[in-house]
């Protein structure tokens, strides 16, 4: 096996969902474009203390809003089935930080299958890279409408948009303070002051 969130040693071409439900629960991976990632260790405080403030600005807001759409933080599964009509022959299968989606046909008992609408991912020592290039890659593809990365450390905030021609425009960034608004929940203000007040841990 190699190092926690880099490519695993491939044993085989491309694997597939049905590879990912045969493996270990007590272990979390993600598979992009066929490839094996390792998501260990597990996030630290901050990380968690990050996701959770969110997770509830967001969840209060969708529930006192009476919002179609519908929140999930990890682990949670998002398939990105790409045409594939074999839900186990597909090559893509992430667990985002935190997800929102507006479309409850693509819900099911295993997670999501298809592009959610919002995904936040919090950066990390072992995510950094991945989360930078190949996720951002991964979900521009497929038509995430807004993504996030959150940088505990330099306590910014990154966001892409898709764009008239379904890319993602150059992100823009915002600093640990005062209100930033989620674009597909227009009333919705995230405060990033609270988001921030976690304690940090240089990577």
């Amino acid at each position: 096996m190699g190092l926690a969130a880099q490519k695993i040693e491939i044993y085989k071409d491309k694997y597939n969902y049905a590879d990912y439900l045969s493996w270990d629960d007590n272990q979390r991976w993600e598979i992009i474009d066929g490839e094996v990632y390792d998501m260990s260790p597990a996030p630290i405080e901050s990380h968690q203390a990050i996701s959770g403030e969110l997770s509830v600005q967001i969840g209060n807001f969708l529930s006192e809003n009476q919002k179609k759409c519908k929140l999930y933080a990890a682990p949670f599964d998002v398939r990105f089935p790409e045409g594939v009509k074999d839900n186990e022959k597909i090559i893509d299968v992430v667990q985002p930080d935190i997800v929102v989606i507006c479309d409850r046909s693509k819900i099911d008992r295993r997670g999501c299958i298809g592009a959610p609408d919002f995904i936040i991912e919090i950066l990390s020592p072992y995510t950094a890279h991945k989360d930078h290039t190949i996720k951002r890659d991964l979900y521009e593809k497929n038509g995430v409408k807004e993504y996030w990365i959150i940088d505990p450390s330099n306590k910014i905030v990154l966001v892409y948009l898709l764009d008239e021609t379904k890319a993602y425009s150059k992100p823009t960034i915002h600093s640990q303070q005062g209100k930033l608004k989620i674009t597909v929940l227009p009333e919705l203000e995230i405060d990033l002051d609270a988001v921030f007040k976690a304690p940090v841990f240089d990577f």
